[in-house]
Parts: C-alpha cells; structure tokens; sequence
C-alpha cells in the first residue's frame, strides 16, 4: 500500500533530514542571496538521482519527478528559499551562523519537508504515476516575490500543472496536526509610502512654519476613515503604519517627515478603490494644511485564495494520512504570502503545518528572534506532501 510505503521512508529519512534542517537553519540568506542555499539543494538532488533546472526567477530551481505514467497529470509543489534579516535568540546547536539574518518564518523547515517530499517520491517513482514539479522558490519576504519571477520564466508552463500545494508552518499549531482553509485565505499586501513636505523652523514660532509633523499626524488619524467608513463591511481590510519619522528636535520641526505602511484585504476591486482613497485622503490633508504629501504604493501580493475542491479533497487526504483528530479549521488571516499568484493561475492549496513543542511555555512565533520548530513535524511534512501529491499524480 503507497501510504504506509510513505510513512515508512518517512520515518527511515527523519534523522537525515533533520540534519538537513538545521544544516539550513545554521546558513540562512536573504531574500535574491540565496546562492548556498541553492547550491546545497542542488547538491542534494543530484545526491538522489534528480533531474532540476537552476537560475529559474533568480535563484530558483525546478527539479522534475516522472512516475510510470508520466502524461497521466502534472503536480506541482512548493517550498521558499529565503531568510529574515533578524538576530536570533534562541540558544541551540543549529543556530544561525549568519550574524544578522535567520530563518524565523519557517523556509528551512519547508524547504526540508519539500527535499523528503522529493526523495520519497523518487524512491516510489516506479510504483506511482503521473509527473511531479518541484519548485524550491527564492524570495518570498521580498516585493514583488519569487513566485511572480519564477512564473514569468515559465514554472507553471509546458505544460501547466493541474494542481500547486504549498506548507506553511504554523507556531500556534502543535506538531503532528495540520490545518486547511478553503476559499480567500490569506490578504494581499501593498506598501503605503507617505512623503509630507512643508517648511521647518523654529518650535516656537508655529506662525513661520509649515509643520509637517502636526500634518502627519492629521493624515494617519484620518487614513483610519479607510477601513471605519469606506471599507465594504464583508471585506476584511487592514492599513497600518510602523514607520513615522520625523528627524527634528524638541524645538526644530522638520521640513520633511516620512510615514511607512501596509493595507492589506480580500478583493481587487476594493483594492483599487482603496489605493485611491488613501491617495485622496493624504494629499487634500495635506494641501488643506499649506504643504504637500508625496504618495507611492508599492502593489504587492494579491489575496491567496485555496480552490475549494481541491482543498476539501486535500483535508481528506489528510485524515487519511494523519487522522481526523490532527485535521483542523484554520480562519482567515491578514497576513500574506507570495504563493498567492500561483493561486490565481492554476488550482491551489496552502496549508499549515504544527510545529509547536507542547512543553514550550510560549509560542515562538513567526518573524520572532525566538522562532523554532519542534522537528517531529518534518516527518510529518514530508509524508504528508509525498502522500499528497501521489494522490493528485
């Protein structure tokens, strides 16, 4: 039986292959740096006997697995590259040699289960069908996202796939269970720049002085009317800024100040509406107030919406796998990923995979300096993806 085949090489390859997550835990890169990285990929893969292209949208590779039945149908999966630029915290062997950087999303432990995923699938290649892509992705944590380059050079062509899964470690979610979300998952991201110019001088003479803070400030009280009172009601919306600087002094106001921020939501339409809305809000403040305000909105990763069908029959798949107990509901949430332009192209499923250690205190969440993951969850990563795919192979 394929299943218990896939459990078995699973657990025979754990210990490799956490050796191999933390070999990559130790060696982060950043987002377009992830040279090494690739380089131990590709080494692993001809280690296996498997065929890839390299240099696909930067430092991508694209490795291919062909079953007894290769036309049968064409499977994609997906893993991402690159790290955070984070000083990590956590007192372990496999810490992060790379002083400054870190991978505290998660990317070593995908790019682990993805190279269990393959080597499984390799040593099953004459018992299963149809033909396996596997997309190792640079660039996640950066605009506008390796997916968009890896698509532009062609990764879901001759021929497209009819199906992309992508696994996503969840910190809240203890390790051995996994979780699905049919429909909109995930928002889209944009980044807000906001730019007020005006006249600086001296703090006590308000008269003379165009005040570019006291306009700032006025601009992101307002930007709140966005979400309160022109987002439709259905739609979740956020806009929020982590960046206000205004380099003056207790008795200098600048000349310039600058605010950074991000909107994120469910639909396209209200998107631009929203863009335009933020535009409008920021500069007529700003005229209104005798200066100016500069708006530029980096449009970033549209929503990731996971095909209902194909969802439903991947939480079957793993029940089976699994157990239903270890199958959860996940809500939606307002945070993004560039898997998302795969999912607007071809039928897609990103789910989470729990890698919580039940004895840690606190969750050592996502985009933390204390990020982990208990590593029981690569076994299960691993089978899982293998199962998955031989059964939409």
């Amino acid at each position: 039986m394929v299943k218990e085949k896939i459990r078995e090489l699973a657990s025979r390859y754990a210990a490799d292959m956490i050796k191999i997550r933390r070999h990559l835990h130790e060696n982060p890169e950043l987002s377009e740096k992830e040279f090494q990285t690739a380089e131990f990929i590709k080494a692993k893969l001809d280690e296996w006997g498997v065929s890839y292209v390299s240099g696909v949208g930067g430092n991508g590779i694209v490795a291919e697995i062909r079953g007894k039945n290769p036309a049968k149908n064409l499977v994609a999966l997906r893993a991402d590259m690159d790290a955070l630029p984070i000083i990590e915290q956590n007192d372990v062997e496999y810490k992060s040699c790379n002083p400054g950087v870190m991978h505290a999303c998660g990317h070593d432990v995908h790019m682990t289960c993805l190279l269990g995923a393959v080597r499984i699938l390799k040593e099953l290649e004459n018992e299963i069908e149809g033909t396996y892509r596997l997309i190792f992705q640079p660039s996640e944590e950066k605009f506008p996202g390796g997916a968009k380059a890896m698509i532009e050079d062609g990764v879901l062509e001759n021929p497209k796939p009819a199906a992309i899964f992508g696994q996503h470690v969840l910190p809240t979610l203890e390790a051995g269970k996994v979780g699905m979300k049919a429909g909109k998952y995930m928002a889209s991201t944009d980044e807000v720049y906001l730019t007020v110019k005006g006249k600086g001088g001296h703090a006590a003479t308000p008269d003379m002085n165009i005040d570019t803070v006291l306009i700032a400030s006025q601009i992101i009280v307002a930007l709140q009317q966005v979400v309160s009172r022109f987002a439709p009601p259905g739609i979740p919306t956020v806009l929020s800024f982590g960046r206000f600087i205004a380099e003056g002094r207790t008795n200098i106001i600048p000349d310039i100040v600058k605010m950074d921020g991000t909107f994120r939501t469910f639909s396209e339409e209200w998107r631009a509406k929203a863009h335009r809305k933020i535009t409008e809000i920021a500069q007529g403040i700003a005229e209104s107030m005798g200066g100016n305000c500069e708006v530029f909105i980096d449009r970033g990763y549209p929503f990731l919406v996971n095909n209902d069908e194909l969802t439903a029959k991947t939480r079957e798949l793993a029940i089976q796998y699994l157990g239903r107990e270890n199958v959860v509901e996940l809500d939606q949430r307002m945070t993004a990923e560039d898997f998302a332009y795969y999912s607007h192209i071809i039928p897609a499923c990103f789910y989470r995979l729990g890698v919580k250690d039940p004895s840690w205190k606190e969750v050592r969440n996502l985009h933390t300096s204390t990020f982990d993951a208990d590593e029981s969850s690569i076994e299960v990563g691993m089978g899982l993806m293998a199962w998955i795919a031989v059964n939409n192979g």
